[in-house]
């Protein structure tokens, strides 16, 4: 009887973790659903808002469905709203901004992980300092020196502010990568007789595309969303992006809710459908560069 139950021992216990590693995971699927639901309840909500009059919007709960779907908030915001001029600055800004910064910090990243000259881990600590500076404190300063050089109510003014202020972080993101590529690949190459430009565009820059795309992903988010340094240095209306041009609806006596909830859930999509089908990019990269050697 002994041995029968000793025998039997093992076999209860491995059952009993089965168990319960299965009910850990239900739970922690349950958890993960519900968060879901919750990230999406705000989109629901705002699709419901964007096919609502104003009436509707204050005398419906915020869920309910309205009587008639109101599909003509998204054609007025796109013709007579001039939302698709504001779109296509949204578009070209940041396509630009992006491009820019990814290009400059990948050349500064390899200058300082990939070259040895005296200085760079200053000019390192120079870039990283710009990660705690607040964008407000910089509103004036940055106002006074384009009105100076006659960049106000210009592209060009938003995007130098991009550029210099994801800089740094775009940086960061860099540096795990850069330090952890192998060092024969580019001593091969130099052994051929390759030069230093040549080998960054054709071996290095490739090899880093992952974490490219990381961070051309981030530095788009940012950008598309950003509404601080266009509110502040842009007046003119064609030159404003999506994020700015909602408040062409806000009038002093009348507000538009419906054309306001239609602009911005056409400001909201095209990012969200970009995140959905690169967002394993981001992990990607990012696990790629968290690995140093």
């Amino acid at each position: 009887m002994k041995t029968q139950a000793a025998a039997n021992y093992p076999l209860g216990v491995a059952t009993r973790g089965k168990m319960l590693t299965r009910v850990g995971y239900a739970a922690l699927y349950i958890i993960l659903i519900i968060l879901a639901v919750t990230q999406l309840l705000p989109l629901v909500w705002l699709m419901l808002f964007s096919l609502k009059n104003n009436q509707e919007v204050f005398n419906l709960p915020p869920f309910a469905l309205p009587s008639q779907p109101h599909w003509e908030n998204y054609m007025n915001v796109w013709t007579s709203g001039n939302i698709g001029r504001y779109f296509f600055n949204s578009v070209w800004i940041t396509v630009i901004s992006v491009a820019l910064t990814v290009l400059l910090a990948s050349f500064v990243t390899f200058a300082i992980t990939r070259m040895r000259w005296k200085g760079s881990q200053l000019v390192l600590g120079l870039f990283m300092v710009g990660l705690m500076i607040p964008v407000h404190s910089t509103l004036i300063p940055l106002f006074s020196m384009f009105l100076k050089l006659h960049l106000t109510d210009t592209s060009l003014s938003i995007i130098l502010s991009y550029v210099a202020f994801n800089l740094p972080t775009t940086m960061m993101i860099l540096l795990g990568f850069y330090y952890a590529l192998p060092r024969e690949v580019e001593e091969a190459a130099v052994m051929d007789g390759c030069s230093v430009n040549r080998m960054f565009f054709r071996i290095v820059l490739p090899m880093t595309t992952p974490v490219m795309a990381t961070t051309s992903i981030i530095n788009m988010i940012y950008n598309w969303n950003e509404f601080i340094f266009v509110n502040t240095f842009i007046s003119s209306d064609e030159n404003k992006t999506l994020t700015v041009g909602v408040q062409n609806f806000i009038g002093q006596y009348t507000t538009d809710w419906g054309a306001i909830g239609a602009t911005l859930m056409i400001s909201i999509l095209p990012i969200l459908l970009v995140f959905l089908i690169m967002s394993d990019r981001i992990v990607e990269g990012i696990a790629a560069g968290s690995v140093k050697g």
